[in-house]
């Protein structure tokens, strides 16, 4: 198989805002239930030469701390790991939106 771009499927808010809330009810008040990734952060992965699209990593930080480490990722399904590596992003909590269908 090799990755054509786009990958993915369009979901509902509905859809989508069950399976938060069913994430949320895994986890313990106030850990982070979103991150936030600038678009020039995402757009500089992408617009690297042969990207197709974004792979999604989790993991802990030395904080213990669960992260999101984002990497392109080519047509041959590969990681891009000599090219942008992306980390650090804004958490929810503490900087989370209004209320809405996805958070509450």
């Amino acid at each position: 198989m090799a990755f054509k771009g786009n990958e993915g499927t369009k979901v509902t808010l509905s859809e989508a805002s069950g399976w938060t809330a069913a994430y949320r009810r895994t986890i313990q008040e106030g850990e982070r239930i979103a991150h936030f990734f600038g678009k020039d952060k995402i757009n500089e992965i992408l617009d690297q030469e042969g990207c197709m699209g974004i792979r999604i990593y989790h993991g802990i930080d030395e904080s213990s701390e669960k992260i999101l480490i984002l990497v392109g990722a080519d047509a041959n399904e590969q990681d891009m790991t000599t090219g942008v590596i992306v980390e650090r992003s804004v958490g929810c909590p503490p900087r989370c939106p209004g209320k809405n269908d996805l958070n509450s």
